[in-house]
C-alpha cells in the first residue's frame, strides 16, 4: 500500500502526530468536524478511506463526502472502499492465483508487459483448507480410503521426521493409553512447549508427537504437491504476495494473530488497519477493532489489482452489552445469545457496533469468537472500536513499547479509540440492540440449524421433542414405539448399545472457538478433572481436535491438559478446516450399519458455526454446535438425551457417580491458568514458526519463471479461458437470443448447490474427466483441491446431489437438453449447447447464491455458456459476483416469478440490453411462446455496468496492462 496518492484534494488534511513528528497521517477527526464526532466508529474507518485514497476516478470526493453525512445517506447512496490488504485461503486462494497467472500469459499474448501483473494490494494466502481427517484415534488402524477404489498400503512416513516405533505399553497405569514405560512420578503436572514431547498424563514421561498428526500431514502433502509447488512459485514470482504454508493455521486464526497491524505504517505515513478476504471468517478480525469481512473471489481479485470495492453506504447498528457474565456462560453462549438477538433485530446486510460498559468485560478473545459468527446473523461485520483491553492484548501479542505508543496515539488523535472513561458521547447509530450479559446461560444449537437454541438444562426435553415432530427443520418424526429402541452392536472385542441420541462425532474444530484461550483451556481443564475422577469416552464416537493454529496447541500443551484431551480421545488430528467442511473420516462400519438398522437419530457435537443437515456424515442426522468444554462434556456422556443436572456423565472410580458440576472449571481457574500459561513468548514463537515454515514447505522445489510452465497433463492446474477474447477495446454488450433453460430452480439455491467443494462422486462429469486422465477414485481428491483447474470445477458446476432441478423432479445434478429431449449431467448438457451455439439462462427463485462466498459459484455458471439468472432476489455477494464474471443477474418484479408469469422453462427467452444500459433499468424479456414480461437489470451502480460491458472484472482490470 502506497503513501497518500499525490493531487488528492484532501493533502491539506495531512499533519504530524504529535508525540512523533515524523509520523504522518490524514487528521480525517478535524476535516469532518461535528458530524465525524456523531459517526460509528466503523463508518469512520471508511471516511478516512476515502480521504486517503480519493483520486478523483476511482474514488471522489463526493464519495467521502457522502461518508460523512452518513446520517442522511445511509443505505441510500453507494460508496467505495480501499482495503488495506487481503487475505486469502488456499481453496479460494488458488483459483485467484490461477486466474492471476493466466492474466499474466494473456497480457502478453495481447503486446503487454506480463511483469507488471502483481497484486497492487499486500496479499498474504494462508494455506489451510487442504487439511482432511484421514486419520483419527479410532481409524490409525484401519486405514480410510476417502477417495474410494482399491484399498493400498499407507504411505510411508515422510524421510523429514524419523518414523514412529511401537513402544512397549505402560507398565505403570492400566489406562495409560500412550507409549510410556516408566513407572508413576510424583509430583505436579509440569508445563510443557509446543514442539516438545508430550508427556504421558500418569507418569510424566515424554512420548512421540501423536501418530495422527505425522500421517495427516504426510497425506496432506503427499495428495497436494502440486498445488503447493503452483502456491511457492506465486510467492517468489508476485509482487506482494506472501505464502503462509500448511500446518501453519487457518486462514481467519492466522490473520488474527500474525497478520494484524491495527495501523499500518507504511514509509512513516499511518492509516487504519482494514482487510478484506476470501473467507466468511475474516470477520473475525473486527474483535481487535480491524475492519474487515468476506467477499467473494472475483471481487478480492480487483482489490488485489488497487481496485476500490463498492457497497452501499451501510447502516449501523450498536449493540448495547450490559450487566455480567454468569461464571457457567462460555464465550460461545455469548455470541448465541448475541446471535438470536441480532437475528430479530434483522441486521441482515448491515453493521454491527459493540458499544456499553458490558464491552470492557470481554477480552480480545471473546470479542473476536463474537465478530467471527457474524456471517451466521448475516450482517456484514461485527466492529470493536480499539480500547484499554485491545492494547493490553497487543502487548501480549508481542507489539514493542514503540508501536504501542504510536498506535494508541494515532487511535485518539483521528478518534478512533474507545474509552468507558471519557465524557464524550457515544456515537449515533441507525439503531440499538440492548444485551443484557447477566441473563446469558448455556446453550447449544441445533439439531438442524445455528439459529436454534437450546438450553442445555432443556437439552433432554428438547430432543425427546424433537423425535415427536413432523420431520422439518427440527424433527425427525420417529415413531412413540421406536423412540426408545436399544441397537447392540460389537466393536473393538466389546458390545456397545445405541440408541437415539447417541453421540457418534465430536469435533473441538477449527472455527470460532479455538481464537478463545478460555474456551479452549475450559475444555482442557474439563478433560484433565474428568480423566482424573475415572472417565472414559467411547472408542467409537469420533473425537478429533483440530486447533485453529499452533497457538492454541501451545495454550493446551503449556497449561498440562493436551494429555488429559489425547486421553479421552481428542488427539490433535491437523491445523486447518476439517469436521466442519465435511472432512470427518467415516464411521466405523459396525457403527454406521447399526444406526442404519435402528433408524437411530445418531448425533455429531462440535464446536464450530455450521451445522448443515448431512455435512459432517449422511448417517449423523442431528448436529449440535456447543462450546469445546460441552463437546467434551457430551462426548463422556456418549448421548445428548441427557439432563445434565439429574444424571452423571458416568461412573468413575470406587463406582462413583460423576456429574458435570463436579467437573466443571470455573472462572478462577480458567483466568489463574491463562494469566500463569498464556503468555506474550508464546506470540513471539509461533510468530517466528510462521515466518520460518516447515520443513517440507522449506524443501519444495518451484519454478522461478516469470510466465507460469503450464503441465498439460496437470489435472490440479490449469490455464482457465477467462482471458480467451481479451482485446484491447471491449465489446459492446451482445443480446441473448432464443435462449434455452438449463436449470428451473426454487427457492434458496446454495453456492454449495451451484458449486460443491466436497469429494467428487464417482458417477459425476468431474470423475469421468479425472477418470480419463488416468486417476483412481482415490486420486480424485475433493472439488475445494481442484480450483485452480477450470476443467474440473465446470464440470463440477451443478453437479451437488442435493440440487433440485424442476425439470427433473426429485433431486439429482441432472437437467433435460430441449433440443433432443435427453436428460443429462447439467455439464453435458451445457457442453452440447454451447456446440449448437445455443445461449443459455437460469430460472431460479428467492435468495439464489444463498450461503459462502464461492466464486467458482459464479465462474462455473460461465463456463457452462450461462449469460443471465432470472430470479426473485439474490444473496448480495453472489450478485456482484455473477457481475464480475460477467452474467447478467435479472431480478422479476416484485409479486412476480415464474409460476405468476406462466412459464414453465420450457420456452426459449431473448434478452436485449441496450447500450446506454442504467443500474436497476427495466428490460423486456421475450419468450419463444409470444409471451413478454419485464425484468429489472440489478446493477447497483455504474461501475458494476462498466465491468459488466468489460466482461467482467478480470478482463476490466486485464485492459489496464495494455
Amino acid at each position: 500500500m502506497d503513501p497518500p496518492r499525490t493531487g488528492s484534494p484532501y493533502q491539506p488534511a495531512i499533519e504530524a502526530l504529535e508525540s512523533h513528528p515524523e509520523k504522518k497521517f490524514y487528521n480525517v477527526s478535524k476535516l469532518g468536524g461535528a458530524k465525524y464526532d456523531t459517526l460509528p466508529y466503523s463508518i469512520r474507518v471508511l471516511f478516512e478511506s476515502s480521504v486517503r485514497n480519493c483520486d478523483g476516478f476511482l474514488v471522489k470526493e463526493t464519495d467521502a463526502m457522502n461518508i460523512l453525512d452518513w446520517k442522511t445517506k445511509q443505505n441510500h447512496v453507494e460508496v467505495p472502499f480501499c482495503p488495506a490488504r487481503v487475505v486469502l485461503q488456499d481453496f479460494t486462494g488458488i483459483p485467484a492465483m490461477v486466474d492471476f497467472a493466466a492474466m499474466r500469459e494473456a497480457v502478453r499474448n495481447a503486446g503487454g508487459d506480463p511483469v507488471k501483473v502483481n497484486p497492487a494490494c499486500p496479499t498474504d494466502l494462508t494455506v489451510d483448507h487442504s487439511l482432511q481427517i484421514d486419520f483419527s484415534k479410532c481409524a490409525i488402524q484401519n486405514a480410510p480410503n476417502p477417495g474410494g477404489g482399491e484399498q493400498k498400503p499407507l504411505a510411508r512416513l515422510s524421510p523429514l521426521k524419523p518414523p514412529l516405533r511401537k513402544p512397549p505399553p505402560c507398565r505403570g497405569h492400566s489406562g495409560c493409553r500412550g507409549p510410556c514405560e516408566a513407572g508413576r512420578s510424583p509430583g505436579p503436572f509440569p508445563a510443557q512447549i509446543e514442539n516438545t514431547p508430550i508427556l504421558c498424563p500418569f507418569h510424566l514421561q515424554p512420548v512421540p508427537e501423536p501418530e495422527t498428526v505425522l500421517k495427516n500431514q504426510e497425506m496432506e502433502f503427499g495428495r497436494n504437491r502440486e498445488r503447493l509447488q503452483f502456491f511457492k512459485w506465486s510467492s517468489k514470482v508476485f509482487e506482494n504476495v506472501s505464502i503462509i504454508p500448511p500446518e501453519t493455521g487457518t486462514a481467519h486464526q492466522v490473520n488474527l494473530e500474525y497478520l494484524s497491524r491495527v495501523v499500518f505504517d507504511v514509509k512513516d505515513f499511518l492509516h487504519p488497519d482494514s482487510v478484506v478476504g476470501t473467507d466468511s471468517h475474516t470477520t473475525m478480525v473486527n474483535g481487535l477493532g480491524i475492519l474487515g469481512w468476506g467477499v467473494g473471489g472475483i471481487e478480492t481479485e480487483a482489490v488485489m489489482l488497487g481496485m476500490p470495492l463498492t457497497l452501499p453506504l451501510p447502516e449501523v447498528v450498536g449493540c448495547e452489552l450490559t450487566g455480567t457474565v454468569s461464571p457457567f456462560a462460555t464465550s460461545i453462549d455469548i455470541v448465541l445469545s448475541i446471535t438470536k438477538h441480532l437475528r430479530q433485530a434483522d441486521v441482515a446486510g448491515k453493521f454491527v457496533e459493540f458499544f456499553g460498559s458490558g464491552v470492557s468485560q470481554l477480552s480480545v478473545a471473546d470479542r473476536t469468537t463474537i465478530a467471527n459468527m457474524c456471517p451466521e446473523y448475516g450482517a456484514i461485520l461485527s466492529f470493536f472500536p480499539v480500547d484499554n483491553v485491545t492494547l493490553k492484548h497487543l502487548k501480549h501479542a508481542g507489539f514493542d513499547k514503540a508501536k504501542l505508543e504510536v498506535t494508541e496515539a494515532y487511535l485518539k488523535a483521528v478518534k478512533l479509540f474507545r474509552n468507558d472513561e471519557s465524557s464524550s458521547r457515544e456515537p449515533e447509530y441507525s439503531q440499538v440492540v440492548q444485551v443484557s450479559l447477566s441473563s446469558i446461560i448455556p446453550y447449544v444449537s441445533g439439531p438442524k440449524r445455528s439459529q436454534d437454541r437450546v438450553a442445555v438444562n432443556n437439552m433432554k426435553s428438547d430432543f425427546q421433542a424433537c423425535l415427536n415432530e413432523k420431520s422439518g427443520v427440527k424433527g425427525f418424526q420417529i415413531a412413540a414405539e421406536k423412540q426408545n429402541d436399544i441397537v447392540p452392536v460389537q466393536y473393538e472385542g466389546n458390545e456397545y448399545k445405541l440408541s437415539h441420541g447417541c453421540v457418534v462425532i465430536a469435533a473441538v474444530i477449527s472455527c470460532t472457538n479455538n481464537c478463545n484461550p478460555s474456551v479452549m483451556l475450559a475444555a482442557g481443564l474439563l478433560a484433565k478433572k474428568a480423566v482424573e475422577a475415572g472417565l472414559e469416552v467411547k472408542p467409537y464416537i469420533r473425537t478429533s481436535l483440530s486447533p485453529g493454529s499452533g497457538m492454541v496447541t501451545h495454550y493446551l500443551s503449556s497449561s498440562g491438559v493436551l494429555p488429559y484431551l489425547s486421553k479421552l480421545g481428542f488427539e490433535v488430528v491437523g491445523y486447518g478446516c476439517s469436521t466442519c467442511v465435511g472432512n470427518t473420516a467415516p464411521l466405523p462400519e459396525a457403527i454406521r450399519n447399526a444406526i442404519k438398522q435402528g433408524d437411530l437419530v445418531a448425533c455429531g457435537v462440535l464446536s464450530g458455526t455450521k451445522n448443515f443437515e448431512g455435512r459432517l456424515c449422511d448417517c449423523v442426522r442431528a448436529n449440535y454446535l456447543a462450546s469445546p468444554p460441552l463437546v467434551v462434556a457430551y462426548a463422556i456422556a456418549g448421548t445428548v438425551h441427557i439432563d445434565f443436572d439429574t444424571e452423571p456423565l458416568g461412573t468413575g472410580f470406587n463406582g462413583k457417580s460423576i456429574y458435570l458440576r463436579d467437573i466443571w472449571p470455573t472462572r478462577q481457574e480458567l483466568h489463574t491458568v491463562e494469566e500463569e500459561r498464556v503468555i506474550s513468548s508464546m506470540f513471539k514463537e509461533l510468530k517466528e514458526k510462521m515466518e520460518k515454515g516447515n520443513k517440507r514447505w522449506n524443501l519444495l522445489e518451484a519454478p522461478e519463471s516469470t510466465l507460469f510452465p503450464w503441465d498439460l497433463k496437470s489435472t490440479y492446474i490449469r490455464c482457465p479461458s477467462f482471458f480467451d477474447k481479451l482485446a484491447k477495446e471491449a465489446a459492446p454488450p451482445r443480446a441473448v437470443e432464443n435462449a434455452h433453460v438449463l436449470l428451473f430452480l426454487g427457492d434458496s439455491v446454495t453456492t454449495d448447490h451451484i458449486s460443491p467443494a466436497g469429494s467428487i462422486a464417482r458417477s459425476s462429469a468431474a470423475a469421468k474427466y479425472l477418470t480419463s486422465k488416468g486417476l483412481t477414485p482415490r486420486e480424485f481428491n475433493s472439488y475445494g483441491a481442484r480450483r485452480g483447474n477450470d476443467a474440473v470445477m465446470t464440470r463440477g458446476t451443478f453437479a451437488n446431489i442435493k440440487l433440485l432441478n424442476k425439470f427433473i423432479g426429485k433431486p439429482a445434478p441432472k437437467t433435460i437438453h430441449f433440443p433432443s429431449g435427453q436428460t443429462l449431467d447439467v455439464f453435458e448438457a451445457a457442453e452440447l449447447y454451447q456446440k449448437e451455439g445455443i445461449p443459455v439462462i437460469i430460472l431460479a427463485g428467492k435468495k439464489y447464491g444463498l450461503g459462502s462466498s464461492r466464486d467458482w459459484a459464479a465462474k462455473g455458471p460461465f463456463l457452462l455458456g450461462v449469460k443471465a439468472v432470472l430470479a426473485e432476489s439474490y444473496e448480495k455477494v453472489h450478485r456482484s459476483q455473477l457481475i464480475g464474471i460477467g452474467i447478467a443477474p435479472l431480478q422479476f418484479r416484485p409479486g412476480e416469478n415464474p409460476s405468476t408469469l406462466g412459464l414453465t422453462g420450457r420456452e426459449q427467452f431473448s434478452i436485449l440490453f441496450p447500450p446506454d444500459l442504467l443500474p436497476r433499468m427495466t428490460l423486456d424479456v421475450k419468450t419463444s411462446t409470444g409471451k413478454v414480461f419485464s425484468v429489472i437489470a440489478l446493477f447497483e451502480n455504474n461501475m458494476e455496468i462498466t465491468l459488466y460491458k468489460n466482461g467482467g472484472s478480470l478482463n476490466f482490470v486485464a485492459r489496464r496492462f495494455l
